[in-house]
């Protein structure tokens, strides 16, 4: 930024305040608890979540795990 940004001091209007929602450090220093599996899957599915993961710059097997995580907590 080439401009410097002047701040004044006017009111800010209907202001609420929100609960935290956000975990805290712990929480996010904590690796799930996991357990290996071998499963076959289709070709077709590997390949795609092979795709959409290079989109996202992530691992293809995080995208199928959270997949399935959320499958399981809705059920």
């Amino acid at each position: 930024m080439k401009e410097k940004i002047k701040f004044t001091d006017e009111p800010m209007g209907n202001v609420q305040v929100v609960s935290d929602f956000l975990p805290t450090p712990e929480e996010l220093a904590l690796k799930d608890e996991t357990v290996k599996v071998t499963i076959t899957l289709s070709k077709a599915s590997v390949d795609f979540f092979k795709k959409e993961a290079k989109k996202y710059n992530t691992q293809y097997q995080k995208m199928i795990r959270r997949l399935l995580d959320e499958y399981t907590a809705h059920h």
